[in-house]
């Protein structure tokens, strides 16, 4: 077992033993990978006190026996369903056995819940659920993991540039995001880390918006919002750009996003709570008589939404080692939108900005 997923296991075993489980059933995909290097679409991880075992069918076995060198392989056959799950758990009896919640579909809950209940009374575990185990000690990234995000961070940069020296009226909003999905593909990128945002004019007053044939037109701001994947790690960079020579109502609007996120920036410390953190930008942006309607960012790993989460009544607490998005946002209906977001790492007890896009609010007229 390679010594990153050993020291994983062991920060497993304590959150366990601190929760009173005996194991964890581990079903979200990004979990297994993190504990266990495995990185197949299928099957499930199980950590016990004194077995680490990958629970897989034939389509992922020998790349599972490559991947998770030291962990027990444990086949999963299809038909009939769950006949596997028995041995899995064999000397479980009596011991509490957490399944994710979170993830754990609930058709795929009520399967495994009869099968154990058809086990004789001495061999039967006791399943109960739990939220967060795995995703808290994903929440502090290691050296490796820095790297890996930094370089998805550096492609992203990257991309964003190469959009930003082409982009003209006349594009629409889905060639614009093709350019950005294109270049990342071509420079080493495994894949956008979601679906590219191009929102032009009164679009990007939807922060989820998507990218439209629509043509883009001079004098309107234009919201870019795109991830990259690179070693499984994710980024999130978004920018805004005005084509043609920005107006007076995306300047102001423009400056309080971007005063509010810099004020963020370099007020965030550790120690602060998720809705802490939030409030230093949403007061910025009230003061000025708007609104951030979202929170203001969250953590970024191998998924591009995992913990820790800035926003109102979050209580995760900001630690060195967490890596998240700082993201304010300006939304007015019929206008269109204004968010800058930059990725950052806790170190010291302050935030270090990974991204280095620059933050012109203009592009081609």
């Amino acid at each position: 077992m390679a010594t990153a997923m050993a020291g994983r296991i062991v920060g497993l075993r304590g959150k366990l033993d601190e929760k009173g489980f005996d194991a964890l059933l581990v079903s979200h995909p990004q979990n297994r990978r993190y504990l266990s290097g495995f990185t197949g679409s299928a099957g499930y991880l199980l950590v016990s006190g004194e077995e680490a075992v990958i629970a897989t069918d034939f389509r992922y076995f020998e790349q599972a026996a490559q991947q998770a060198s030291g962990f027990r392989l444990h086949p999963i056959t299809t038909s009939p369903a769950e006949t596997w799950l028995p041995g899995l758990l064999a000397g479980l009896g009596g011991k509490r056995v957490g399944i994710e919640a979170e993830h754990l579909p609930y058709a795929a809950y009520k399967r495994f819940a009869k099968t154990v209940a058809d086990l004789p009374q001495t061999e039967r575990p006791r399943l109960a659920a739990t939220t967060g185990l795995v995703e808290g000690l994903r929440a502090i990234k290691e050296p490796g993991e820095l790297a890996a995000i930094q370089a998805a961070v550096d492609l992203g940069d990257a991309a964003f540039v190469h959009l930003s020296e082409r982009l003209e009226p006349g594009w629409s909003e889905r060639q614009a995001a093709w350019e950005i999905e294109r270049y990342v593909r071509e420079h080493g990128g495994e894949a956008v880390s979601f679906e590219t945002i191009v929102a032009g004019g009164a679009w990007g007053a939807l922060p989820h918006a998507f990218p439209r044939d629509r043509e883009l037109q001079a004098g309107e701001a234009i919201v870019i919002d795109l991830g990259v994947r690179r070693e499984g790690y994710c980024s999130d960079l978004t920018r805004t750009v005005f084509l043609g020579e920005p107006d007076d109502q995306f300047r102001r609007v423009y400056d309080i996003v971007l005063g509010a996120q810099l004020a963020a920036l370099e007020l965030i410390a550790a120690g602060m709570t998720g809705e802490q953190a939030h409030l230093l930008g949403e007061r910025i942006i009230a003061e000025a008589g708007e609104s951030l309607e979202h929170g203001l960012g969250h953590g970024v790993g191998l998924e591009v939404h995992e913990a820790p989460r800035l926003g109102r009544g979050s209580s995760d607490v900001l630690a060195d080692g967490m890596v998240m998005t700082i993201e304010p946002g300006i939304y007015v209906k019929g206008w269109g939108g204004v968010r800058i977001e930059d990725m950052a790492v806790m170190e010291n007890g302050r935030l270090r900005v990974l991204t280095r896009a620059p933050k012109t609010e203009q592009a081609k007229a």
